[in-house]
């Protein structure tokens, strides 16, 4: 059942309106959906790294980062659990954040890959130097790797009726 909110005015009333007149299960849905997408791009992203295309991947160099002392405290062995269940985090958060759409962009066949395109330059333009991560200079082929598992992202948050087929949950 969905409900209405009293009218407010501020900059994140359309957002709060949104998110109220959702069905209760959607955005715990769009985040499986983001988990889900993440653990294929981690499945390319393993391909890509072994084959070399693509150097450190960057949940890696995200931890290794913000919290070095975490990381070190982790056995090596272990280190690679850690990255990926903070990539699956990462993913679930995309797939909250694509879950708010509205609808009509939601339900478009080309709003997943656009979106995890968009994820993906976000990422490189805006958090990796927030976040003061080394830039070092990738090659062509190693950005459009990344592109590529970024693309799969969004193609699998996209891909499912849930988010712009719902039904409204019953009380």
């Amino acid at each position: 059942m969905t409900q209405t909110l009293p009218p407010r005015t501020g900059p994140y009333e359309d957002l709060r309106e949104r998110v109220a007149v959702r069905p209760r299960r959607s955005l715990p849905r769009a985040g499986a959906r983001g988990m889900i997408g993440a653990m294929a791009m981690s499945g390319l992203r393993q391909f890509t790294t072994s084959i070399g295309l693509v150097g450190k991947v960057p949940p890696e160099s995200v931890l290794e980062r913000t919290v070095p002392r975490l990381v070190r405290q982790v056995p090596r062995q272990q280190r690679p659990a850690i990255v990926e269940l903070t990539h699956w985090g990462y993913g679930a958060f995309g797939g909250v954040l694509f879950g708010l759409l509205p609808s009509r962009v939601r339900g478009r066949p080309w709003a997943g890959p656009i979106y995890g395109a968009a994820f993906w330059a976000v990422f490189e333009a805006a958090i990796a130097p927030a976040l003061g991560l080394p830039r070092h200079p990738r090659t062509a082929v190693e950005r459009l790797a990344l592109l590529a598992d970024h693309l799969l992202y969004g193609i699998v948050v996209g891909a499912s009726p849930w988010p712009h087929q719902e039904k409204p949950a019953e009380d």
